[in-house]
């Protein structure tokens, strides 16, 4: 009797039998380890955020008025088109999942292409922002030398520490996130997903639906507030 990892030969175009490793007594508890493990990470991801926020509350509590200044120096309008660019791509992060339940693969590549030309899109926008911080000389710490007299008050330099770290170690996540994206939509582009195997689509699309939540929460802190 055949074990329900076997593969037989199926027809060109056909989605591949979803494999099931040994350990695992079928491909239902193989997928709820995976979407487990997963939402695990996420924790741990939302706990190192979540350090970032507390940090930000103490220092903005000890230098109000300092914070309030710096974040007035920020540009909302490339930030409110960042946070667009990021719901969007949620949007088609989540509509790949769609497509990859009714197996149709091509849409699922599509909807990943343009999640990751978003995601592209984010980090030119935000690569422009920090260019001009550079030049304006609004660094962290030690390295501020804005001579701007609005900022020449007490905890500035603490603002962009914390500016420079929060949206630097996320858009480290965005870069990550794109390289997930790209494998798994290389794998789509080969037609490996159907109803019963596209755990990878979702889990790739939770972990992209992490980003753009972490910048949702980024976007008032540093922006708005």
């Amino acid at each position: 009797m055949k074990s329900d990892a076997a593969v037989p030969a199926y027809p060109a175009g056909t989605p591949p039998v979803p494999q099931v490793a040994a350990h695992f007594a079928s491909l239902d508890v193989q997928q709820h380890a995976a979407r487990l493990g997963m939402w695990l990470f996420l924790a741990t991801e939302i706990l190192l955020f979540a350090g970032l926020f507390v940090i930000y509350a103490n220092y903005r509590f000890m230098f109000h008025d300092g914070f309030a200044a710096a974040s007035r120096h920020l540009d909302l309008f490339l930030g409110t088109v960042n946070t667009i660019v990021l719901i969007t791509s949620s949007f088609t992060a989540a509509m790949a999942v769609h497509y990859a339940k009714e197996a149709k693969n091509r849409m699922v590549v599509v909807m990943f292409v343009l999640t990751i030309a978003m995601a592209l899109g984010f980090l030119v926008i935000k690569y422009f922002e920090y260019s001009h911080k550079f030049h304006e000389g609004q660094l962290p710490g030690p390295y501020f030398f804005d001579t701007n007299p609005e900022l020449q008050v007490a905890g500035v330099p603490m603002y962009y520490a914390i500016y420079f770290l929060s949206t630097g170690l996320h858009g480290f996540h965005v870069v990550i996130g794109m390289i997930v994206l790209a494998w798994i939509t290389v794998k789509a582009w080969r037609n490996e997903f159907s109803g019963r195997n596209y755990t990878a689509v979702e889990l790739g699309s939770m972990y992209w639906h992490l980003v753009d939540l972490v910048w949702i929460f980024l976007f008032p802190m540093l922006y708005l507030i």
